[in-house]
């Protein structure tokens, strides 16, 4: 159970493995439908806001996401940081996102997610809680009793790779590789040339990037291209980002939308970090088409009011065991902000809802 536990936590973008590999037997555990929403809510037009108001909602307790495995819940600290940034993204739900970063920094809560720091130490948790503390502009040496940024540090290789510290194996991947480097970045001592080096050294011939490093043959991955374009190109390396973003260009459906790796149907999760980079990398056209389909993936007027404002995880229809999922990151794509400036300074404390008009009355 630990590996299981490991993996589910520890994806940077958890969605896509959780809804390819596992689809049956782990899903975001969402609020009863009485359950308080998150302070007011007030009707909004933006596929954004209303994605992310309607993400809030879904918060168990208020303040977190679980996943459940064989009838039993655990806390789901990696999709509660996703949902952190994208109430960010959304420039709403602020008053959630406060509770949920609240929740994160419960010392069993981060302690499971990020290891004890000795004999187990996670890369990418790490990364990722850091980038979601800097968002939220919080003090990341001092989160939950840990120094996030020294923690992160000392998880780098002299190859500048950052690697897990674990009896369950090394489960880092380019995903945690670049939210360190952007998550360090963010920081006055920057991002390790090394790292940025590294990161920048995996790129394969054709301009993608590999979800892991190391293989056999270098196979790109949309969901990894994404990030590594965003964190190269906030760390100076404006000719390989660029390549990569030629490569998503490449590879973009004829729909708008990105694939997962191995698939070919495009999906909310893998398109909403593509479009972050297009919008965020000038790619304008690619990314606008990108975004119209997010927009035509997400739950409208003539959808159930509960649904509204949710995004499908694809094109069969809106499901409740992989929509949290979807939704946290399509509100990426469908705010264009990228990463590396991503900021919920000034964000609304409400959970918007999304405007529709009013049904008329009946004789």
């Amino acid at each position: 159970m630990p590996t299981l536990r490991r993996a589910l936590g520890l994806l940077a973008i958890p969605a896509v493995a959780l809804a390819t590999a596992l689809p049956a037997a782990t899903a975001a555990h969402a609020a009863p439908e009485n359950a308080p929403a998150a302070a007011t809510s007030s009707p909004t037009v933006r596929p954004d806001a209303a994605a992310g108001g309607w993400l809030a909602r879904q918060l168990v307790d208020g303040d977190h996401f679980e996943s459940v495995f064989n009838g039993t819940a655990y806390p789901d600290q990696g999709l509660t940081i996703d949902a952190v940034l994208a109430f960010a993204a959304s420039r709403g739900s602020d008053e959630a996102a406060a509770k949920a970063t609240a929740w994160l920094a419960k010392p069993e809560i981060i302690g499971g997610y990020l290891g004890d720091g000795t004999t187990e130490a996670y890369a990418g948790a790490t990364a990722k809680l850091l980038l979601a503390v800097e968002v939220r502009g919080g003090d990341p040496a001092a989160f939950g009793g840990v120094d996030l940024p020294a923690r992160l540090r000392s998880l780098q290789t002299a190859e500048g790779r950052f690697s897990d510290r674990s009896q369950w194996g090394d489960y880092s991947n380019a995903f945690g590789q670049s939210l360190a480097v952007i998550a360090l970045h963010r920081t006055p001592g920057g991002a390790p040339a090394a790292a940025v080096d590294f990161l920048a050294n995996s790129q394969c011939a054709d301009g993608g990037f590999p979800l892991s490093f190391g293989q056999a043959a270098c196979t790109g991955d949309a969901d990894a291209t994404a990030l590594a374009v965003q964190a190269l190109a906030a760390t100076g390396r404006a000719a390989k980002a660029n390549t990569g973003l030629g490569w998503l260009t490449a590879h973009q459906n004829a729909d708008g939308g990105f694939a997962a790796a191995g698939a070919t149907a495009s999906n909310a999760n893998s398109t909403g970090l593509a479009t972050q980079a297009l919008l965020s990398g000038g790619r304008l056209g690619p990314g606008l088409k990108a975004w119209g389909r997010l927009v035509k993936l997400q739950q409208g007027c003539s959808a159930d009011p509960a649904v509204r404002g949710a995004v499908a995880y694809d094109a069969t229809g809106f499901n409740a065991g992989n929509g949290a999922r979807a939704t946290a990151q399509a509100v990426l794509g469908l705010a264009g902000t990228p990463l590396s400036t991503l900021s919920a300074s000034g964000a609304a404390p409400d959970a918007p809802t999304q405007a529709c008009p009013p049904v008329p009355a009946t004789r």
